[in-house]
């Protein structure tokens, strides 16, 4: 067998994956990984200027795309300035694969230069975490990481390779397609959980289902609207995933959870049998409480991980299987049952609690005042936008308003930080997801602070020419926290009021274009401007500083 480098097997891992793009940011110790790509740019090393924003943008791709992003960056503060980025990963279960070369095994257990213990720092917000000690190793650990990433539930893993081992010399091992080293064909569910799941909705006079990303990422989105449709089931989504279902067909009520709609939760607590597909009914999307789930409603939820399921409510049925393949033998069973749609009364009553959710958003497109509301920034926004926008919705305040407020038309195509709840999320994955799906219009929606945090990708952006645009809502302040101090501290401000530089002008000093919008009327136009002029844009929208949500927590300030 033929000799090569472990930088070049690294890569050859990688591009069997379909892997086209690498985030991070140069360093000394996995140089000959990036010796490798010199002479083949099939894959593009995306050199960004913090590492936290190298892991926001893999998360992106992955998210939109469904295949590995990954992040190669070096040792000591390299690899630590990844968390929070892996993080966000870690709780949407995208699968990134994180590459650190570490230091050298000579120099382990010496407390050297930039030597930490990686591989425990990122075991509780990965799959998998390993150290490769071996050159003749890495195709196998690199496979394994690769497997968990992409297998069952996904998610991030972490591999860390120290620089001697990448600069030694690798047998050639056979460089496997995927099928021959992971699973590739989906769970499916048990025949005996489908009769039992027809029965239980035979019985049931108001069926809902609340569709969570796992539908997404199984590819079964359009299994779950045929569902609805051909049994009259209304529909909800889970926190943050709103592009599960076309948010305009009839049978869509509205999101669920924090920032969610209350007309989705209102048909949540009506309805008596809760068909959970690809969710955890996780923290955001449930608050753990029965303000949503009523206590007595009958429970079947679908996930294709075991863990979760009966976790946070009991089930009535459980199934462990991924959301395509049940939904696949769900509509099989039931029209072989001749089971009938739900009562036209439940129907009329999920789409009137769908019109009244309609009426009070357009009703928010008439709001006038200035300094703009946030409310109706999201009014001219859902005019403007085209249907395959990929949007990136940051955390905090002003972002909070677009759980309730942004329509999607496809999946993949809504990307939060869910219950991370990260600031300085949505610049850096709009990046990631524009690379992932460079003719998709991608824009990303935060708020003043949480821009800030990452606003150094500009010159990334630019450098690169990954046209994104970013919609940046000026209050001049931590909104999530002002809220709280407002609500339950009598308006006792500490530590929430900041200041900001004129962010179209800032944008400009990148390269990028910029712009300033003062009157509700010029959002659309600025955001068509922005949309077009073929290189990444700001448009900075003032806001109005009293304008808060009502805090989401179920532990009230007595």
């Amino acid at each position: 067998m033929d000799e090569l480098t472990g930088g070049r097997a690294v890569v050859e891992l990688l591009k069997a994956e379909q892997v086209r793009h690498i985030f991070g940011i140069v360093g000394a110790t996995f140089l000959d990984v990036l010796d490798a790509l010199y002479d083949d740019r099939s894959v593009e090393y995306i050199n960004v200027r913090h590492e936290q924003a190298a892991a926001f943008m893999a998360d992106g791709l992955a998210r939109v795309t469904g295949l590995p992003g990954v992040c190669l960056v070096t040792s000591g503060p390299g690899a630590t300035n990844l968390l929070t980025g892996v993080a966000a990963a870690y709780v949407a279960h995208s699968p990134v694969v994180v590459l650190v070369g570490g230091v050298a095994l000579a120099h382990q257990q010496k407390d050297a230069f930039q030597e930490f213990d990686l591989v425990s720092m990122f075991r509780p917000v990965t799959k998998l975490a390993v150290q490769i000690t071996k050159p003749e190793r890495i195709p196998e650990l690199l496979r394994a990481a690769l497997r968990a990433a992409m297998g069952g539930r996904r998610g991030p893993v972490f591999v860390e390779i120290p620089r001697d081992v990448l600069n030694d010399q690798v047998l050639r091992a056979a460089m496997l397609a995927p099928a021959q080293y992971r699973a590739t064909h989906p769970q499916p569910p048990h025949p005996e959980a489908i009769r039992e799941a027809v029965r239980l909705l035979r019985e049931a006079e108001r069926p809902l289902l609340l569709v969570g990303g796992g539908v997404t990422w199984a590819g079964a989105n359009d299994l779950v609207v045929r569902l609805s449709e051909q049994y009259s089931i209304p529909m909800i989504t889970a926190y943050g995933r709103n592009d599960a279902v076309p948010n305009t067909h009839p049978l869509y009520v509205g999101p669920l959870g924090r920032a969610g709609a209350p007309e989705a939760t209102a048909a949540c607590r009506r309805a008596d049998l809760l068909l959970a597909l690809g969710s955890r009914l996780a923290h955001f999307t449930t608050h753990f409480d029965d303000r949503a789930i009523r206590p007595g409603t009958s429970l079947i939820q679908i996930d294709v991980d075991g863990r979760d399921i009966g976790r946070y409510y009991p089930v009535t049925l459980g199934i462990q299987a991924d959301a395509r393949e049940a939904c696949a033998a769900l509509l099989d069973a039931l029209a072989r049952d001749g089971v009938r749609p739900a009562s036209p009364a439940w129907r009329q009553e999920a789409e009137a609690l769908r019109a009244q959710r309609h009426a009070r958003l357009a009703a928010e497109g008439a709001l006038a005042a200035t300094p703009i509301k946030p409310q109706r920034v999201y009014a001219e926004l859902r005019r403007a936008l085209p249907p395959e926008t990929i949007v990136t919705l940051d955390a905090g305040a002003a972002p909070a308003y677009g759980y309730d407020r942004l329509h999607f038309a496809r999946p993949r195509t809504f990307l939060t930080p869910l219950d991370l709840g990260g600031l300085g999320f949505a610049f850096p994955a709009a990046l990631g997801a524009k690379l992932g799906c460079p003719d998709a219009p991608v824009l990303a929606v935060h708020g003043d602070g949480g821009f800030l945090m990452n606003a150094q990708e500009l010159e990334t952006a630019v450098r690169h020419g990954i046209n994104v645009v970013t919609v940046v809502m000026n209050n001049n302040c931590w909104g999530s926290e002002k809220a709280y101090q407002k609500h339950f501290y009598g308006g006792r401000y500490i530590g929430c009021d900041i200041g900001n530089p004129r962010y179209d002008q800032y944008a400009r000093l990148f390269g990028a274009e910029g712009y300033y919008v003062e009157h509700p009327d010029q959002v659309g136009d600025a955001l068509k401007a922005a949309l077009s002029a073929g290189k990444p844009a700001v448009v900075e929208i003032p806001i109005d500083p009293e304008e808060f949500p009502t805090p989401a927590t179920a532990v009230r300030r007595r």
